[in-house]
């Protein structure tokens, strides 16, 4: 793994079986991404954020948002000397984003774009 961890995207097929106990019945991950430790998966009906903690990961947060609870979301791309860009999305209720980093080995735009796609049902 390197200085800003291994961010990439993830097969959704693989994500849908390693995630399985988090689905509801016919819910299908259409996207995800691995985030050196967590991983984002977009499904057909709500977005979840694997959050791994402490030292080992083993201790595991998961975060089910709602599309239609997503009020608005901004991205900030890598420039020429900053080697990340970031994700942060509106929570209706909660003034502080939800911020993701990613690696430039993620295109941001693809990731912004499966979100839209969501948001916008």
């Amino acid at each position: 793994m390197g200085l800003f961890g291994d961010a990439h995207t993830v097969d959704p097929v693989a994500a849908q079986q390693d995630y399985a106990r988090l689905l509801g019945q016919d819910e299908q991950v259409h996207a995800a991404y691995l985030l050196v430790r967590d991983t984002m998966l977009f499904t057909d009906r709500r977005l979840i954020l694997v959050d791994k903690q402490g030292i080992t990961g083993k201790k595991v947060e998961y975060h089910s948002l709602p599309y239609k609870s997503i009020t608005h979301f901004s991205v900030e791309t890598a420039g020429t000397f900053d080697l990340e860009a970031e994700l942060n999305i509106w929570i209706s209720g909660n003034p502080v984003p939800v911020r993701k980093t990613f690696t430039k080995s993620v295109d941001i735009y693809e990731v912004q774009a499966v979100l839209a796609q969501f948001v916008a049902k």
